[in-house]
């Protein structure tokens, strides 16, 4: 099975604090890295995490608050210099394309890289981006302007082939991806060997949902329905609810109330507000709702 990892680079929100960086994560999936949002700092935050620079293949960046994108024109600059040479594919909302466009013309000239970007529509859950292992797809969310979440979903993965049934029949190993596609087997005096004899079942396709940042939604939970792993921002603490509401942000009880009713298997807490020394009040106040839930913090690493 390859790798499902989830590399947390920052968890802060929107005001810089000694403890946190401002909101990035990358994604390892499919031998393929991408990342998710991009805030100040975030080169920095790739280096102590030892994630190679090369290996991002696309940004995906969930509204254009500062905090979540201003990193990026410095990471592309930093890409040129290390020599990049293969696309960046970058996907977020229309309205950042021309000022990316303008800061590259002013701070990026000579690129030996295309930047490639893809305008994204926060309204929808659409597929944005499909390869032969996943899929990622929008989730709108409700922000004071317009925001969305990305959920990363695996593919369904062929059966496993029985080897002790290989062996017994002396099946070729040219004959062994037709068998995982479905087909059966056929011996020598004619037996046909039905395939699911000749199989176990794939390991279940593993999902990521990311929801940035977002007013308490509470019909959420249907687009991130049984997901592995939900990232859900839990900026206040639930004593600070009028806040949250009127800065269009949730609480950790409100996040894991989403989790909860998705049945999700663990939940994530992100976007801590400066306000909080210690995050624990927001771990405790979630657990209160859904048990499996844990707080994030720069350099952390969740396997799915």
């Amino acid at each position: 099975m390859q790798p499902f990892r989830i590399h947390v680079l920052g968890c802060g929100s929107a005001l810089p604090t000694p403890k946190h960086f401002a909101t990035s994560q990358v994604v390892e999936m499919c031998d393929k890295q991408f990342m998710i949002d991009c805030g100040e700092g975030t080169q920095i935050q790739l280096r102590r995490s030892h994630i190679g620079f090369t290996k991002i293949v696309a940004v995906f960046i969930s509204h254009l608050h500062g905090d979540h994108c201003f990193g990026l024109i410095g990471m592309i600059s930093t890409f040129g210099m290390l020599g990049r040479t293969s696309p960046l594919h970058i996907y977020a909302p229309g309205e950042l394309e021309p000022m990316l466009k303008a800061q590259m013309n002013m701070f990026c000239n000579g690129l030996e890289y295309e930047v490639i970007f893809h305008r994204i529509d926060t309204t929808a859950s659409q597929v944005v981006y499909e390869n032969k292992g996943l899929t990622v797809t929008t989730i709108p969310l409700k922000h004071r302007i317009p925001c969305c979440g990305f959920l990363f979903r695996e593919k369904q993965g062929l059966p496993h082939i029985r080897r002790d049934m290989i062996d017994y029949l002396g099946i070729p190993i040219s004959q062994i991806n037709n068998i995982k596609l479905g087909a059966d087997w056929t011996k020598p005096d004619g037996e046909v060997i039905a395939n699911n004899r000749l199989v176990t079942p794939p390991n279940p396709a593993r999902s990521y949902a990311y929801c940035s940042d977002t007013l308490y939604i509470p019909n959420l939970h249907q687009l991130v329905k049984g997901v592995d792993v939900l990232y859900h921002e839990s900026t206040y603490a639930k004593t600070e609810v009028d806040r949250a509401k009127k800065y269009f942000h949730s609480t950790a009880e409100q996040a894991a109330t989403v989790a909860k009713m998705a049945g999700v298997k663990k939940l994530l807490l992100g976007h801590y507000s400066a306000r909080y020394n210690h995050e624990e009040e927001l771990l405790k106040e979630a657990r209160a709702i859904f048990k499996n839930s844990y707080l994030t913090n720069e350099k952390d690493i969740f396997e799915i």
